[in-house]
């Protein structure tokens, strides 16, 4: 009996992912843009550093849960690369129900997260209270949030990148829309930025609703045997557990440099902030091929094709080493002149360039970091990415603790570190767990 041939993996393949995420990526920062001058207009400091600081808590607070999107997309994969597509609708109905719990959850701590949260960030009073505001009314979207984290997981989980990005860049448009009407229009002020992310985040999910119904085979109706499965509701458990863990980890090393950062001096703050702009930028370009391997390596695993899962982790990190020298030598020509755009400080400026040399390096090893992120999250390997993170976590702090000496160098030092452990202890890893998956073949 022959073993089943499988279509070999292409570069097509990987952009047609990588492509719309790198997208929607770049557009998800206007709303930001959007927010800040609607209430930059209003000409009053306080409520723009309220939306600063209630916004920062719900990056944070979403990133955690983002393992809704992940581990659907990679389940998704799986399942499309086995032939399981009746398996479809209840991966779908799983991820919501899970949504919809969390969401709930988020809604019913509400008092609790805000004393807890606003008192660790220290804001003024009445920044404090603008803050509030905002947060008492967008935690309310939390279900709808987390839903379209699943709906987005789960399109492109089935190699429908296209849908997912018009998804995000209407769910885009709308948020910027209705902020605009609402606090400048209407002047409800912070309460209308807050209310325009909850309308937008439900017109998301019932246009997101619409395109599932079209897509599953047989509708979003799933026998409870099969939507209850225990195997299957306990092996995505614990997948979003690990990635959870995983996740915060990831959030506490950003939270930790940027807290050194503050302590370091408004100058040193300032400087770090800019310089994270260019991160960020990176991080657009290399999270979409992250999923582009989530796709692609999930598909291989569902199907049990060794090359194939193989041949996707070769095209991603090549073409991610590609685009990250590229990111690096622009940052290197232009970075001088960005920062000087982004403030007008000659002291930040200065200190700006001091560091810039940091993010010129950084793209690189986090091609690895990235890219193996997505690998791992592919074939559910989330128990090893956890153990991994976590270890790479505290390379990180011990890094620090080593040259804390240095000031900001020393901190700068081990980011860049902690990128390199993040891709190099999971390269290390990777040979082991392909042949543990996938055996000899």
């Amino acid at each position: 009996m022959h073993a089943p041939v499988h279509p070999r993996i292409t570069s097509r393949q990987v952009f047609a992912i990588a492509g719309p995420a790198m997208i929607a990526n770049l557009t998800t920062p206007m709303i930001g843009v959007v927010s800040t001058t609607a209430i930059g207009r209003l000409d009053d400091a306080a409520l723009l550093g309220g939306v600063a600081m209630a916004s920062v808590i719900f990056d944070c607070l979403f990133w955690l849960f983002g393992f809704l999107r992940m581990s659907t997309l990679a389940f998704t994969a799986q399942a499309l690369g086995a032939g399981e597509t009746r398996e479809f609708s209840a991966i779908l109905v799983r991820g919501f129900i899970l949504a919809t719990l969390i969401g709930l959850a988020l809604i019913v701590l509400q008092v609790p997260l805000v004393i807890l949260t606003f008192d660790l960030m220290g804001g003024s009073e009445g920044v404090t209270r603008a803050a509030k505001t905002y947060f008492m009314i967008r935690i309310w979207s939390s279900p709808l949030v987390l839903a379209n984290y699943v709906i987005l997981g789960w399109l492109v989980g089935q190699a429908r990148p296209n849908v997912a990005l018009i998804l995000q860049i209407v769910v885009n448009l709308i948020n910027m829309a209705a902020t605009v009407l609402l606090v400048l229009v209407y002047d409800t002020g912070i309460a209308g930025a807050a209310i325009a992310a909850v309308l937008a985040e439900a017109a998301g999910l019932v246009l997101g609703l619409v395109a599932a119904r079209r897509l599953a085979a047989g509708g979003l109706s799933v026998p409870r045997a099969i939507l209850w499965d225990r195997d299957k509701l306990l092996r995505m458990l614990s997948v979003n557990r690990d990635i959870m863990i995983r996740t915060a980890a990831l959030i506490a090393v950003f939270l930790f440099f940027t807290a050194k950062g503050a302590r370091a001096g408004d100058v040193t703050l300032a400087a770090n902030s800019v310089l994270n702009n260019f991160l960020l930028v990176s991080a657009f370009f290399l999270d979409g091929f992250a999923n582009a391997a989530q796709q692609l390596c999930g598909r291989a695993f569902g199907a049990r094709d060794a090359r194939g899962f193989a041949d996707s982790t070769k095209l991603v990190l090549s073409w991610g080493i590609g685009f990250a020298l590229a990111v690096s030598l622009l940052f290197a020509l232009f970075g001088p002149a960005l920062i000087d755009l982004m403030t007008t400080s000659d002291a930040v400026r200065r200190t700006a360039r001091d560091f810039l040399v940091f993010v010129i390096m950084a793209p690189l090893p986090g091609v690895f970091a990235f890219g193996f992120d997505g690998i791992y999250v592919g074939a559910t390997w989330a128990h090893e990415m956890r153990n991994l993170m976590l270890l790479s976590l505290a390379i990180f702090l011990g890094t620090w603790w080593a040259l804390q000496g240095y000031g900001n160098t020393g901190l700068w030092i081990a980011l860049i570190g902690f990128y390199i452990a993040r891709g190099a202890l999971q390269g290390a890893r990777y040979p082991a767990l392909l042949r543990k998956s996938f055996g000899s073949a």
